[in-house]
């Protein structure tokens, strides 16, 4: 098999879901496509010989594109659809595609599109990548062109316009993960590592920013058994605290907060948690703790 066979073949593994980020992004199934066809010509040309997460790397790929496309469509001042909703993900006419139904599967509601298409570029962005497919907000701050720090705050300022627009797009639920979050420190606390693991997505993924390590912390903890085994029998002194708007953890030290969990939910699973011990990180988190759990 040649180099162009094999790409091909690896860039078909991962159509799938470039296409349900490009969709999420830009709301158009036209766009989408072509923003995925768009990533298809950028892999050709490129010297992927050191890349060892190609579907990371295609995913960078597809959002700087669709960031191009969000960017240029704001600066002609255009609506792509129009008075209509967003595109749904079409259908085939008569047998099933499977391609189609794992993407169908992946998408969000028309009501969420209708909301993510009154933020801005950026913070789209790094809503999308971060909220709904846990991409820790290093990598989106290379994409986007600045600081985690700014990042992150992109992602908090939509996070907070999207709970606060439809509830009944489901991103609002606070209460929700509010209770996800409570259980797995009350399992933490007690050392269930059954509950734990139940609580975490099999993907999970525990990464922590560099003052983080400095103190101890590992850079970066993969899957849920490890990460379950990092909160085992401890967490006794955080407490619940909402941060941006959404669902966390906080340990604070003489009415100082030191440290922030943020987790990232889906589908109802903790899928990621960042911890913040940055203080000038912190400082632009808006943070409430809730009383003692």
């Amino acid at each position: 098999m040649d180099r162009q066979e094999f790409l091909a073949e690896e860039f078909e593994a991962h159509r799938s879901h470039l296409r349900a980020v490009a969709h999420r992004m830009l709301g158009s199934t036209a766009e989408a496509d072509d923003a995925v066809q768009e990533a298809w010509f950028r892999l050709a040309r490129a010297d992927t010989s050191g890349v060892d997460n190609l579907g990371g790397w295609l995913t960078t790929v597809v959002s700087r594109v669709c960031l191009d496309m969000l960017r240029s469509r704001t600066s002609r001042r255009e609506d792509p659809i129009g008075t209509a909703a967003p595109d749904e993900i079409p259908g085939p006419v008569g047998a099933a595609d499977p391609e189609h139904e794992a993407t169908l599967t992946d998408s969000v509601g028309l009501a969420m599109l209708v909301v993510l298409d009154t933020l801005t570029p950026n913070e789209r962005l790094a809503f999308v990548l971060h909220d709904m497919f846990a991409v820790p907000f290093d990598e989106i701050a290379t994409i986007i062109g600045c600081s985690t720090a700014a990042a992150r705050q992109h992602a908090s300022r939509a996070r907070r316009r999207v709970q606060g627009a439809d509830p009944a797009t489901g991103a609002g639920d606070v209460v929700r993960r509010q209770q996800i979050v409570e259980a797995f420190l009350a399992a933490a606390r007690g050392g269930d590592f059954d509950a734990l693991l139940s609580a975490l997505a099999p993907d999970a993924v525990m990464r922590a920013d560099t003052v983080a390590v400095a103190a101890g912390a590992a850079g970066e903890v993969s899957g849920a058994a490890a990460v379950a085994e990092v909160f085992a029998g401890r967490a006794r002194v955080a407490r619940p605290a909402l941060v941006d708007g959404a669902a966390g953890l906080v340990w604070a030290q003489a009415g100082q907060i030191r440290a922030v969990f943020d987790f990232t939910i889906v589908d109802g699973r903790i899928a990621g948690i960042d911890l913040v011990m940055d203080p000038a990180s912190i400082d632009l988190l808006d943070v409430v703790v809730g009383g003692a759990a």
